[in-house]
């Protein structure tokens, strides 16, 4: 076999231009010490904070505390295959998690990785973890309504696109399930929504993404869990990164949804790093910076500015109070960071009352303007009429005689709060939580039996999209209570009450 020299030499002549050269230049620590989901690591002299690094095994750490002498790593992964003497390498790179299309439908880890069997998530863009809030210029207020399809919330505590509505009540008081018929109720409505899991039993979550399954809202949907089971850093960082994924679409123009279920046990996670790495105790041995931890998280929810796009982020965090008391430090905290806070009260749940929302706490710091002007009339006084029919109550239970004024307040009371009741993934359209309302506020319930009231509403709606399907159409396309509007209302309702009725 004969070389060609020609050809040798245009080979080598082709390899010495296409020749970098390229000098891999890395920081390399030690492990000096490393157990309960942190190391102490010495050598990273240079290391940003927030900077990834990664061990001589492949698991990644976050640098969190820059010390004189040494850097202390939280661990994103298993911490028990690190040990003292091992390599550390810092990346250059800050925690970023992928972003776009490909996250949507899919169950992930905080990091990115898939939790649910479907393969890799296929996607080149990715977004810093931790990015600034958007400035005072960048925002503009809210106006625009995000329907949760529930009537108690719609009606009294309205939630625009944009806002962060605190959802706190004790445990089993049916927090989940609001933010599940938000999520439910956002079929088609063109929103995208990111539900984060933080330490929650992966059990409940399971049965959690089958309910969204069946009721076609995956598509739209991404699961990010930090379980029960998962390292503390994980928990901490699983709210950032879900809001990192839903800012991808923010910035693009579009509306997004955040549910953090929940920041207490973030809190409990950031509790337990910031012990281990001996920062100072503060109040319920918090750290000082735990208000900051919930701050910066909450503070990237906004409405954008027309010139930035338009786009929306609206948060619905949860915490979960111990014995009622929302007086106690993260849930002041988060209080003081939201734009209004729906409470739900044990009593009434085990009363029957789901949603089991307190009207005389709960409210809205955005109030009528992120309502459609109907919604806006309609319930007007409701949340005030409901507030005084509960003190009514407390009074009535004493037997005292009461003038018919009093008793016919409250006999309507127990009426709008039966028909406040909604079962669970059942959202409703806005025009037909309008209708029902507009019958209980404007008397045409008084004469129907208490027990009746779920009935009569369930026969209404059917009566009104059979028969008087023109009308519904004309309230959803004007959204106003124009004269013509209500005289048609009124003669659909006093036609079927009477009906009804006989």
């Amino acid at each position: 076999m004969k070389f060609k020299a020609d050809e040798i030499a245009s080979v080598i002549q082709q390899e010495i231009k296409q020749y970098e050269s390229k000098i891999d230049v890395r920081q390399v620590g030690r492990v000096l010490e490393v157990g309960d989901g942190i190391a102490q690591v010495y050598g990273l002299s240079d290391v940003m904070s927030g900077e990834m690094v990664e061990f001589s095994n492949g698991v990644m750490g976050l640098a969190f505390n820059l010390e004189e002498n040494s850097v202390g790593v939280i661990i994103l992964g298993d911490y028990l295959k690190i040990n003292e003497g091992d390599e550390v390498r810092s990346t250059g790179r800050l925690l970023s998690v992928p972003v776009g299309e490909a996250v949507l439908g899919r169950v992930i880890d905080p990091l990115g990785n898939p939790l649910d069997g479907k393969g890799p998530i296929q996607t080149t863009e990715t977004r810093p973890v931790e990015s600034v809030a958007p400035s005072i210029s960048e925002r503009q207020p809210v106006r625009e309504a995000l329907q949760t399809g529930i009537k108690a919330i719609d009606a009294m505590t309205p939630i625009g696109r944009g806002q962060r509505e605190l959802i706190i009540g004790d445990r089993k008081t049916g927090k989940t399930a609001i933010t599940i018929d938000t999520i439910i109720n956002q079929k088609g409505k063109g929103v995208y929504c990111f539900y984060v899991a933080v330490g929650q039993k992966e059990s409940t979550v399971a049965g959690l993404i089958e309910t969204l399954r069946a009721n076609g809202a995956m598509e739209y949907t991404t699961v990010v869990v930090a379980g029960a089971s998962s390292p503390a850093p994980l928990q901490y960082i699983a709210p950032y990164a879900g809001t990192a994924m839903a800012e991808y679409f923010t910035y693009k123009g579009g509306h997004t949804l955040c549910v953090y279920d929940d920041l207490s046990k973030q809190a409990v996670a950031y509790r337990q790093l910031s012990l281990l790495m001996r920062r100072p105790p503060g109040r319920e041995a918090y750290p000082g910076d735990v208000f900051y931890c919930h701050s910066r998280l909450l503070e990237r929810s906004c409405k954008l500015s027309d010139d930035k796009g338009g786009g929306s982020l609206t948060a619905l965090p949860i915490i979960e109070t111990l014995e009622g008391e929302v007086s106690a430090y993260i849930p002041t905290n988060v209080i003081s960071i939201t734009d209004g806070q729906i409470y739900l009260q044990p009593d009434l749940f085990f009363a029957g009352q789901r949603p089991a929302m307190n009207v005389g706490i709960s409210v809205s710091r955005v109030g009528g303007s992120a309502q459609i002007p109907i919604m806006k009339k309609v319930a007007g006084g409701m949340r005030l009429d409901l507030a005084a029919f509960r003190e009514l109550e407390a009074f009535a239970q004493l037997g005292t005689d009461l003038d018919a004024a009093t008793q016919q307040r409250l006999d309507r009371g127990y009426r709008l709060t039966e028909l406040l009741k909604q079962g669970l993934c059942k959202p409703m359209h806005v025009t037909d939580q309008v209708l029902s309302i507009y019958a209980a506020t404007r008397g045409y319930l008084d004469k129907v039996p208490v027990s009746r009231v779920q009935e009569y509403e369930a026969k209404m709606l059917e009566y009104i999209h059979t028969s008087e399907q023109g009308l519904w159409d004309k309230i959803t396309e004007v959204g106003k209570l124009e004269p013509e509007i209500e005289r048609e209302i009124q003669r659909v309702l006093n036609q079927f009450t009477e009906d009804f009725l006989a």
